[in-house]
């Protein structure tokens, strides 16, 4: 079944980090990590609402700028979480710049900003581009048992901890379930297909009482055809539905059992598991002086978390042109069949 996320490498060789999830019928994306996003297309970024930065090392976070450039004036709002002290630093990025004329923007920018702190609790503040993205609407939320950072109709993204000798956030980006239409009904209807359906498949998702309007708007070859219908009168469209995909981002961070149990208790039976695979086990010893798992040590975490498809990336460098033998490594230690995404990205 078609699905609603579409995930692939900002990198297609896999070297760099950086996920980009793009929603389906949506115009929507999600980026995770901020790196060489320069390789996306202007028109993704652009559709981009939502960052989560695993940490604030260069590779991962010097694209923000970029971002930031492309969106002023052109989107109202971006979305960024980050890890322990993540406000105070996106504060000190936006503080470098000379903002005197962006208040002139005809469409100023909210940049909001959320950091999960290592105690569980989370900060946000506001950055507007009126005020000169000066920090502003500052609040706090004590620590909770949820690991969920954002809620949506089509999915929803959830976070833990981990130790590169600093925090690091791995995040779990979960599909909601999914509803199949009934094409058939459609038609016996006099409706044509558009967008106007993944609005019928939200409010069905959501319970939303049978009088709730849907706008349906659709072009076939008697020309575009405006209409309003209940959602009483079109749940009959929508059939069973469909448990949605799970998606596991893991880069950086140390081969240790208390990782590995945080990385169980969010990404257990993952259906697609994006994990960094820096070195050769052969080079352990070095992988361990720089906090970052080994190929063999991936594949080994990939089988622990019953992980049903694998792609390996973020490579050292030193394996330019060799990076089959590193995802050879992570095959072999998850015994699972390599799919064609984990060698050109999906």
């Amino acid at each position: 079944m078609r699905t609603t996320l579409d995930p692939h490498l900002i990198d297609p060789s896999a070297n760099e980090p950086g996920l980009v999830v793009e929603l389906r019928d949506a115009r929507r994306a999600l980026l995770f990590d901020l790196g060489e996003i320069d390789r996306l297309a202007p028109r993704v970024l652009l559709r981009a609402s939502h960052a989560f930065v695993t940490h604030t090392h260069m590779d991962h976070f010097a694209g923000f700028d970029h971002w930031l450039m492309l969106a002023m004036g052109r989107v109202p709002r971006l979305v960024v979480w980050g890890g322990p002290r993540f406000v105070d630093q996106l504060d000190h990025k936006l503080r470098a710049y000379t903002w005197n004329v962006v208040h002139r923007y005809e469409v100023p920018l909210r940049i909001e900003a959320h950091s999960l702190e290592a105690d569980g609790s989370r900060r946000h503040a506001v950055f507007d581009s009126r005020h000169g993205f000066g920090r502003s609407e500052e609040t706090a939320d004590p620590p909770h048992g949820s690991d969920v950072l954002v809620d949506e109709a089509l999915f929803r993204v959830r976070a833990c901890i981990v130790d590169h000798e600093m925090p690091v956030l791995a995040f779990a980006i979960e599909e909601k379930a999914q509803l199949r239409v009934a094409a058939d009904r459609v038609r016996a209807m006099g409706l044509g297909t558009g967008p106007w359906l993944a609005n019928l498949k939200a409010a069905v998702l959501a319970n939303a009482p049978d009088d709730t309007p849907i706008e349906l708007a659709w072009r076939d070859r008697d020309g575009e055809h405006v209409a309003r219908r209940p959602v009483g009168e079109l749940r009959a469209l929508v059939l069973d539905a469909v448990a949605g995909r799970r998606i596991g981002y893991v880069t950086d961070l140390r081969f240790t059992e208390p990782n590995a149990e945080q990385l169980s208790r969010l990404l257990s039976d993952v259906d697609l598991l994006y994990i960094e695979a820096r070195f050769l086990d052969v080079e352990r010893d070095q992988a361990a002086r720089k906090n970052h798992l080994t190929a063999r040590q991936a594949g080994e975490w990939a089988r622990r978390l019953r992980a049903r498809r694998v792609v390996p990336f973020h490579f050292s460098p030193r394996y330019r042109g060799g990076e089959d033998e590193l995802r050879a490594e992570v095959f072999a230690a998850w015994g699972g069949a390599p799919h064609a995404s984990a060698i050109t990205s999906p």
